[in-house]
């Protein structure tokens, strides 16, 4: 998951980096034009082709709409559950570098229709995917933080009839950091870490042994570092630190995107700014 890099994720990640708000002003923007999509993913090494097949799956799925640029130019502006999307997406990957307090749980328990089965699988994959692990059949539950996100999305997707969401605290008769490793595989996270930590630590050292931060270098290496980060915080939902095993490697992993972002984040900014006024 770390280091796999597809021209759609890119796409998605630029659009949440940068696709936003204009990179002069920071005012919400519009439309991305194609030609710029081509010129900025081709720093990353993604051909005008790729980019162009991934913009029309992006559409297919609603997340793309077509509309003219300010200049007249053929472009791509996000929809509205698009921007949903990663408005919800930025506060679990920002917020996912700051330390975790204890504040409950949300359950979701769904119960689908024999006729309507097929959901059943659609809402297993959606509340794996926000991150939430399994208590028992049926029987779902997260960090309560990620309730707002885990609402809008099977709203959005329309699954929300199916499914009942609760509040509450864990009571036993297990110990909760016993009950967490029977919820949640978190050997398989502490591996999704570890590969972020191999690909993005010797980034990071390189990057803090210059003085120079050049605009499209920076662009380039923090697009990479972010597609890599933002499906972590996913996978990982963030649990205390004194529920997960000695020596847990997300606290290393969100540092070093931390500072990652710090470094790059503003200089990739003034390279899509030079590439939007080409």
């Amino acid at each position: 998951m770390a280091d796999q890099h597809t021209p759609r994720s890119l796409i998605v990640t630029y659009y949440g980096a940068y696709g936003r708000r204009s990179p002069a002003s920071g005012e919400p923007t519009g439309s991305v034009a194609v030609a710029e999509l081509i010129r900025l993913l081709g720093a990353v090494g993604v051909d005008a082709p790729s980019v162009r097949s991934s913009v029309s799956r992006l559409k297919r799925r609603g997340l793309l709409v077509p509309e003219r640029t300010e200049r007249g130019a053929a472009g791509y502006a996000l929809s509205d559950d698009a921007r949903q999307l990663l408005d919800d997406g930025d506060r679990r990957i920002y917020a996912a570098t700051r330390p975790r307090l204890d504040e409950g749980w949300v359950l979701a328990v769904f119960s689908v229709p024999e006729s309507e089965r097929s959901k059943r699988h659609v809402l297993r994959s959606r509340l794996s995917g926000l991150g939430f692990g399994t208590a028992a059949p049926g029987v779902w539950i997260a960090p309560a933080r990620l309730y707002d996100e885990t609402r809008h999305t099977l709203r959005r997707l329309r699954l929300d009839p199916y499914v009942d969401l609760f509040r509450g605290e864990h009571l036993g008769f297990t110990a909760t950091a016993e009950a967490v490793a029977r919820w949640w595989d978190l050997a398989a996270i502490a591996e999704l870490h570890e590969r972020f930590l191999a690909h993005q630590e010797p980034v990071l050292r390189a990057w803090e042994a210059r003085d120079d931060t050049p605009a499209e270098d920076a662009y380039r290496d923090y697009l990479l570092a972010l597609d890599s980060w933002r499906h972590l915080p996913y996978a990982d939902p963030g649990l205390p630190a004194e529920l997960l095993p000695e020596g847990w490697p997300g606290g290393r992993s969100a540092e070093v995107f931390a500072r990652l972002h710090e470094r790059l984040r503003d200089a990739g900014a003034e390279f899509v700014r030079r590439a939007s006024s080409a």
